[in-house]
């Protein structure tokens, strides 16, 4: 949790906390994202009540019903694998409809459940980030040390994904740029497949409340980092730490 909170400070700028404008936030990745996700919604709720609100989440989907009314579009393609959408160039497409400045990429899950090797995953990943900057040279990319899975009959997916983000934190390095910066969110830490899924993979109500806390600290700085900030005492309070807890 440290760890997640030193990464939510490195992503602001300070300079940018002046004025705020509407960003869009694109969330891709395969089922867990998308079907239905309702991560998203808690995120999105959590973004909302802390005063986060220039936001515009995009998508080619709609949002599916997780119990309120949430802003949902989104690219959480079912049963999708990272390699797959790129050997079909599915992306490009989608960018173009979706438009963002922000992409939430929670990709591999799929890849691995199919054995394919890591190197291979990692280069469907650089792929997908070149495609994201052809689309906007200042894209900023949250990429997803994916959740821990345990499906039944697949005995190698357990170590492929502890293989697969042991990778990431090197890969993000080596791709990162200053004008289209890409950052590690840890999913791994604190996710439980027995408490947090009902199969070993997706997850169940105690699994979307962990994702969205997980999401919402990078996401809020990368959104002050893109748009700017519109509520500069929470930003203070809760990322600065400055002593305006007390009368926010």
């Amino acid at each position: 949790m440290f760890v997640k909170f030193l990464l939510a400070i490195a992503f602001l700028d300070v300079s940018q906390l002046v004025l705020s404008s509407t960003v869009r936030i694109n969330a891709l990745g395969d089922s867990i994202t998308g079907s239905p996700g309702c991560w998203r919604a808690l995120l999105w709720q959590k973004l909302q009540a802390a005063g986060v609100n220039n936001t515009d989440f995009v998508g080619t989907l709609p949002g599916q019903g997780c119990g309120f009314t949430y802003d949902g579009e989104n690219d959480g393609h079912g049963g999708f694998q990272a390699t797959g959408i790129v050997s079909n160039n599915q992306l490009p497409g989608w960018l173009a409809v979706s438009q963002p400045d922000i992409v939430t990429m929670m990709l591999g899950t799929n890849d691995v459940w199919s054995s394919i090797p890591t190197a291979t995953i990692l280069a469907a990943y650089t792929t997908l980030v070149g495609q994201m900057r052809a689309q906007n040279p200042n894209m900023l990319v949250l990429v997803a040390q994916i959740t821990p899975m345990s499906p039944s009959g697949c005995t190698t997916c357990a170590q492929g994904v502890i293989n697969l983000n042991a990778a990431i934190p090197a890969w993000a390095t080596g791709i990162s740029t200053t004008a289209s910066p890409v950052f590690v969110v840890d999913l791994w830490t604190g996710f439980s497949t027995s408490l947090d899924t009902g199969d070993g993979v997706h997850p169940n109500d105690a699994g979307n409340i962990v994702l969205a806390n997980d999401w919402f600290l990078p996401l809020s700085s990368a959104i002050v980092r893109v748009g700017g900030a519109r509520n500069w005492k929470y930003i203070k309070c809760h990322f600065l730490n400055q002593k305006l807890c007390f009368d926010y």
